[in-house]
């Protein structure tokens, strides 16, 4: 009896009693991870990486946006606790038609959007092919133009961060992917990485740490995805045409997509908010990110 009480009590004030978690197999029969918790407008959290997995985002600032909205969280295909397809699609067409079938199977009419990172040109997908599926999207640190956010800033800083200076992309006798990973091995190898993300060098040791529950951990996605060419599309040039309403979250030191990053967006309807931190501001910048999202949900009447 005390716990029907609980409940109903828990229901009476608009809280979630308990997650859900289940398996929801897309039209080409891949098994994707989704979870279910909060209460409010629903909204499904796109991860970055690619193939970071919503894992990280939900435990570090789940708690914040479930007193908000209803939150789904998904691990996309090929990635975390998620099955990988068989010919090997992740197409920007086939990601976005996977959010879509999600939204379907759980009853949603629309749903809000909130991604990090790559998820920006997800998101940009996703509106692009289901352009009445989202009612807002919230970018948080968005690349929306890889190369842009190479030659602009990753480049440029993590040579300065190994004490040289980058000929640029125009002069570089390297493939973009292949100075990344040159750039990038060389960063590991000098214990300097984190400081493409982080303002803090214990909060990378923190975050990797939350990887140690899933020792089955599927990278598919992120050793495959850049073998598509629309992800380099430069998506920066459609944000003109968008008109549902953006929080554009951006910040002083985020060297992955670039401190300037943002001057190049022209969303018509859009909330930019500047912060002084690095890329993951879900666990580094908590209270700027908050108050970010709290605003935006304000102006556009994001309640239920």
């Amino acid at each position: 009896m005390k716990k029907i009480i609980l409940v109903l009590l828990l229901i009476g004030l608009g809280i979630s009693a308990t997650a859900e978690e289940k398996m929801i197999t897309t039209s080409d029969g891949v098994d994707l991870y989704v979870k279910i918790e909060g209460k409010g407008k629903p909204c499904l959290y796109i991860h970055g990486g690619p193939g970071s997995g919503s894992f990280w985002f939900e435990e570090f600032f789940g708690d914040f946006m479930e007193e908000h909205f209803t939150m789904i969280y998904l691990d996309q295909r090929g990635v975390g606790r998620s099955g990988s397809p068989k010919n090997g699609d992740y197409s920007l067409e086939r990601m976005s038609l996977d959010f879509e079938e999600i939204r379907q199977e759980l009853g949603y009419d629309s749903w809000l959007s909130i991604g990090h990172s790559f998820a920006g040109i997800l998101q940009m997908g996703y509106f692009e092919n289901y352009p009445k599926a989202q009612d807002g999207m919230m970018m948080i640190n968005c690349t929306l133009f890889l190369e842009d956010s190479f030659c602009s800033s990753w480049g440029p800083k993590a040579s300065e961060f190994l004490g040289e200076t980058y000929v640029g992309c125009e002069k570089d006798s390297l493939s973009l992917m292949e100075r990344i990973s040159k750039l990038g091995d060389q960063l590991r190898e000098k214990d300097l990485f984190w400081k493409m993300a982080y303002v803090e060098k214990e909060n990378q040791a923190i975050m990797d740490a939350t990887y140690q529950g899933f020792p089955n951990w599927n990278y598919d996605l992120g050793n495959n995805v850049f073998n598509f060419e629309e992800y380099w599309n430069k998506y920066l040039s459609a944000t003109s045409d968008i008109d549902i309403p953006v929080l554009f979250f951006h910040g002083t030191k985020d060297w992955m997509v670039g401190p300037e990053h943002y001057k190049k967006v022209e969303f018509p309807n859009v909330l930019f908010w500047q912060y002084e931190g690095g890329h993951i501001p879900f666990q580094e910048n908590r209270e700027d990110l908050k108050k970010a999202i709290l605003s935006y949900k304000t102006k556009y009447n994001f309640s239920i």
